[in-house]
C-alpha cells in the first residue's frame, strides 16, 4: 500500500471537509477528488456522520428553497463571490508555481471551491426571487491589488506571493463562515459554513507549511 506524505494526507482531508456537490468539471487528476453527490434525499452508506453536508442536500434538498432566510441568502451570495475570486487567484498562478506541494494544495483548493460553487449556486437558484438579485451583488471579494501583485510577480516570487495572497483571502472566508454558524437559519447553509470555516483554516495552515 503506498505511503502518504503528511501533505497528501492533509490535502485529502481538506477536500473531504469541503462541500461535495459533485466532481468539478476540470480538476487535475493527480489531486484527490471529492466524492460524487448522492441522489437528493439519500445518504451513502457509511456517511452517517456527514449526512448534512452540502453535497447531500444538493439543489433538490429536503429543505424548501423558498424557506431560506435572507441572512442565509446574503451569506451564500457573498461566499459565491469570494469563491469566484479564489478560483481567479489559483488559476492565475497555477502554471507558474514552482513548489510541488504548493501546486498540489492550490489544485485541491480549486477542486473544493469549484464544487462548493456548484452547490451554492444551485441553492440560490431555488431560494426565491430575491436571491437572484442578491447573488449579483458580490463585487470586491478580494483586493484587486492582490491580483495585480500575483499577475506581475517575477517567476522567482510567484510561490511566495501566492501563499500570501491566498492566506489573506482564505482567512476572510473563514471569518465570514465562522460568523454565520450562529446566525444562519437554514441547516444546510449552516453546515456548509462550518465546513468552509474548517477547510479554509486548514488551508491557511497548509500554506504556512509549504513555505
Amino acid at each position: 500500500m503506498p505511503r502518504r506524505t503528511p501533505l497528501a494526507s492533509l490535502v485529502a482531508a481538506l477536500l473531504l471537509s469541503g462541500a461535495c456537490a459533485g466532481s468539478p468539471t476540470s480538476s487535475p487528476s493527480a489531486v484527490p477528488q471529492p466524492a460524487p453527490a448522492s441522489p437528493a434525499g439519500s445518504v451513502p452508506a457509511g456517511d452517517a456522520g456527514v449526512g448534512s453536508s452540502a453535497g447531500d442536500a444538493g439543489v433538490g434538498s429536503s429543505a424548501d428553497g423558498d424557506a431560506m432566510s435572507g441572512i442565509d441568502v446574503v451569506f451564500l451570495s457573498t461566499m459565491v463571490g469570494h469563491s469566484e475570486r479564489t478560483l481567479q487567484i489559483v488559476r492565475l498562478a497555477r502554471d507558474r508555481v514552482r513548489d510541488d506541494a504548493l501546486r498540489t494544495l492550490a489544485a485541491a483548493i480549486e477542486a473544493t471551491e469549484a464544487d462548493e460553487l456548484t452547490t451554492m449556486r444551485g441553492w440560490l437558484a431555488t431560494a426565491g426571487p430575491g436571491a437572484s438579485a442578491a447573488a449579483h451583488h458580490h463585487d470586491g471579494h478580494g483586493d484587486d491589488a492582490a491580483l495585480d501583485r500575483l499577475r506581475t510577480a517575477p517567476d522567482a516570487d510567484v510561490d511566495r506571493v501566492l501563499r500570501e495572497v491566498l492566506a489573506d483571502h482564505q482567512r476572510s472566508a473563514a471569518d465570514l463562515a465562522r460568523s454565520h454558524v450562529d446566525v444562519g437559519r437554514d441547516d444546510r447553509v449552516r453546515d456548509l459554513s462550518r465546513r468552509i470555516e474548517q477547510s479554509r483554516t486548514a488551508e491557511i495552515e497548509l500554506l504556512r507549511g509549504t513555505q
